[in-house]
Parts: structure tokens; C-alpha cells; sequence
């Protein structure tokens, strides 16, 4: 999937405008995605609960720019206070040494409160879960080890909070309850980055189709895909969130934001899909559309690159890189993806042509002809493109195949397909001439 857009407010030479795949009159002069810094404020607003911690902290470790950091760490900060991890409010703290002054210190007051209001909570669970199981109430102990799974969630004890949740499976009685567990213990595993957990909860969940609402499978869909991202399994990752509905809206904030499908969809689809794939499944899929909408750049860029404007594209994909590698899910594949959007843009710049200038094709990737040269070969020797370059005249030349001789290999296939159809209608005739299939069956 490549980046998009034209620069805007510059003059493109003719040559340019062709080697981009248009004409001057159909040139589009729209804004190249800003280069600016992540707005951290906004970007944390799009999401709620442990992972919006998380995000944060993550931010605050890869951005490598003070600033940034600093806002980060401020603002989890503030979002630990809200709940009761003691243990991570510790974590950031040290991270935070001083450095935002004494209002982002220690709180050992709030601190010891919390880690008391929790011990008292838990001995109050463990003595109702205690009166349930004693009384065999299958509903509920089934809410005393989801009510565990909670309290532990919400201390950040993850490992206790999976196995609370997974053991309500077996006092569930309905497949409501089945699917509740399942969305629990996805969340989990997708907090410890425990992702084989979280397709297998997915598959378990989605046993149970009748009972599943367009919100839940929204959710569901998210999830594999994200699992399916995990694995490198771009394609599939793509198919599952452009499965996702538009009813998933901010009800899976704790987990992704309606951003977040419609970006990771898209650049798993460029790297991926073929052209009529790209089509009929991205830009035509109308669900998809209301996510596209919320990252207009992407949307962009994805058109730039259906419609053969790799300059634009690239240019695009260069802004949006620094804030991809800031995304909690996305940044050990964007080199993977970028590299194999970028494959596909050079196999499917050269494919219309029988020869291809490489000083022309160099400048709508913006690379140097050395650099292009040895992306060629690259693909050239993994049979990618069929092609052979001149490198005294930088021409890349296609390999046709010999037509002539194709046609004669297609006509020799179809003769002898043809003569072993005529024998066996042959035998066939015998075999019912001579009465061969009564007598068989006489026989048994």
C-alpha cells in the first residue's frame, strides 16, 4: 500500500506526470500528509482502559524526543490514578525520576489506600465465591470468578485475571455467557501479547453465530485481525478487518480505535492484495468506507495507488511512517509492509510496458538508479518480474513468452486431452455393447 499524493503547490514536469501513470490535466494537487510531531492528547483520547495506558508508555520508550516523552508519562500518569495498579503507577514513576516536577512524584499516601482497599476486596470475593461454590449455585460462581477476573484486570495482575476468567466456562449456561467469557479472555491475552490465546478464543466465540450481535462480531473481527497481524499473516489480518462492520464505532476502545481498522486494513491490503482484490475489496467494500473516512490519508493514499500515482504514494507512506512506528501493534511490520507496497508498486509500474527508462522510473520512486537497479534485480531473480535490464543504456526490458511456441504446447495439451476423452467414450460403448455391467452385477 503505498503513500499518497502529489506535492502540493509544486510544478510536476511532464515527464513526472508520466512516469506517475496520468496526464497534467488529471495531475491532483492535494496536501501531503502533514510531518508533524503525533498529537498525543488526541491520539490517547481514542482509546480507554489498560491500553491506553500502554500506548502511552510505549510512546514515551520508542519516540526518542523529550517532549514527547515527557507528555507521555504525564498523561499515564494521570490515567494510573484513575485506577488501582499500584504496581504500574510505581513503574512510572521511576521512569518519570522528578523530571515533571512534585505533582509527578511518589504518592505513597494514595498508594497504600489502594493496596489496602484491594486486600480488603479480595478477602470479600474469596469468601463469597467460598458461600457460592459451597451452595452450588452455577450463576453464581460464575460471577464470583468473573468478578475475580475483574479485580485482578483492574490490579494489573494479568496471569490471575486469564485463569479467573477462563474458569467461568464451566458454570456458563448460556451462550451469552460463553461469549462474554471468550470477549474476557481476549482482552487479556491481548494485553500479555498471548495472540495463539487470542484465536483460539475467537474460533470459541464465533461457534455460536446465532447468538452473537453486529457489535460482538465487530469485536471479533478486530481481534483475529489483530492475532493474524501478530503472525505476519498480512493477508488474512486484511481480510479480517475489512470484514469488521461499522457498528464497531468506540465499542472496542479498550482494545483499538475505528482509526486503527481502518489503517492497519489497508496497509496489510496493499502489501498483499492484487489489483481487482485492492478493488473490489477495499475501495468498493461500502463498510469499509466509514473507517477510510476517519483517516482521510489513508483513503488518499490508497486511491494514489490504485490509480498508478507512486510518486504521491511514497510520498505519503514517508509522512506516515514515523507515526506508524509509534503504534503499539503496527511498528514491527511497518518495514516488512512498507517493503513488500513497495515491491508491488515497481511489479506493477512495469507490467503495462515492454521497455521502461529506469532514469524515468528512479524519479516517480524517488530513488537513485543504482538503488532502483538493485530493487529490480531483487525481484528479477525471485521471478517477480519477468524482465532484463540493459545497464549500459538503464533500460528494463520484459520478457515476453514465446507466443508461437505457447500455442503449440496448448494445442498439443488439448489433442491428447481430447484423444484420452474419445477412449474412454470408446471403452464405455464396448462395455455397454457387450452387456459387461449386467452381467457384474448378476454376478453379485
Amino acid at each position: 500500500m503505498e503513500t499518497e499524493e502529489d506535492f502540493a503547490g509544486t510544478i510536476v514536469d511532464d515527464e513526472e506526470v508520466y512516469a506517475n501513470g496520468g496526464d497534467i490535466q488529471l495531475q491532483r494537487h492535494r496536501p501531503v500528509i502533514s510531518g508533524e510531531q503525533l498529537d498525543i492528547e488526541a491520539y490517547a483520547a481514542l482509546y480507554a482502559g489498560r491500553t491506553k495506558i500502554s500506548r502511552l508508555l510505549f510512546i514515551a520508550e520508542e519516540c526518542g524526543v523529550p517532549s514527547m516523552q515527557m507528555e507521555a508519562l504525564r498523561m499515564a500518569y494521570d490515567e494510573i490514578k484513575k485506577g488501582e495498579n499500584t504496581q504500574l503507577f510505581r513503574e512510572v514513576v521511576a521512569k518519570i525520576d522528578g523530571r515533571l516536577g512534585p505533582n509527578y512524584g511518589p504518592d505513597n499516601s494514595w498508594s497504600d489506600a489502594v493496596d489496602r482497599r484491594a486486600e480488603s476486596r479480595k478477602e470479600k470475593l474469596e469468601s463469597e465465591l467460598t458461600a457460592y461454590r459451597t451452595n452450588l449455585i452455577k450463576e453464581s460462581i460464575r460471577m464470583g470468578y468473573n468478578d475475580f477476573g475483574d479485580f485482578y484486570y483492574a490490579h494489573g495482575q494479568l496471569g490471575e485475571a486469564f485463569k479467573s476468567y477462563v474458569r467461568t466456562r464451566d458454570y456458563c449456561t448460556t451462550a451469552k455467557h460463553i461469549t462474554s467469557m471468550c470477549l474476557n479472555a481476549i482482552l487479556v491475552s491481548i494485553e500479555m501479547g498471548q495472540f495463539v490465546h487470542v484465536a483460539s478464543y475467537v474460533s470459541k466465540a464465533e461457534q455460536s453465530q446465532d447468538s452473537l450481535d453486529p457489535v460482538v462480531i465487530a469485536k471479533l473481527r478486530c481481534a483475529a485481525g489483530l492475532a493474524y497481524l501478530e503472525g505476519k499473516k498480512y493477508k488474512l489480518a486484511a481480510r479480517k478487518f475489512l470484514e469488521t462492520g461499522p457498528e464497531l464505532g468506540n465499542h472496542y476502545n479498550e482494545v483499538i480505535a475505528p482509526q486503527d481498522v481502518a489503517t492497519y486494513g489497508s496497509l496489510c491490503a496493499l502489501a498483499t492484495f492484487d489489483r481487482a482484490e485492492l478493488k473490489s475489496k477495499v475501495i468498493d467494500n461500502v463498510n469499509f468506507r466509514n473507517f477510510l473516512e476517519l483517516v482521510p490519508e489513508v483513503r488518499e493514499l490508497i486511491n494514489d495507488f490504485y490509480t498508478s500515482h507512486y510518486a504521491s504514494c511514497l510520498e505519503y507512506l514517508g509522512n506516515l511512517k514515523a507515526n506508524l512506528m509509534l503504534d503499539i501493534h503496527l511498528h514491527d511490520h511497518v518495514e516488512t509492509l512498507y517493503q513488500q507496497i513497495r515491491s508491488k508498486a515497481l511489479i506493477q509500474y512495469t507490467l503495462p510496458y515492454v521497455s521502461v527508462d529506469l532514469h524515468m522510473m528512479a524519479n516517480a520512486f524517488k530513488t537513485t538508479i543504482s538503488g532502483l537497479e538493485k530493487e529490480l534485480e531483487a525481484l528479477i531473480t525471485n521471478d517477480q518480474i519477468q524482465a532484463r535490464i540493459d545497464s549500459h543504456n538503464k533500460i528494463l526490458y520484459a520478457r515476453h513468452a514465446d507466443q508461437r511456441n505457447g500455442t503449440f504446447q496448448r494445442v498439443l495439451q488439448t489433442g491428447g486431452e481430447f484423444e484420452r476423452e474419445v477412449r474412454s467414450m470408446l471403452l464405455r460403448a464396448n462395455l455397454i455393447k457387450h452387456d459387461y455391467n449386467l452381467k457384474a452385477s448378476r454376478k453379485l
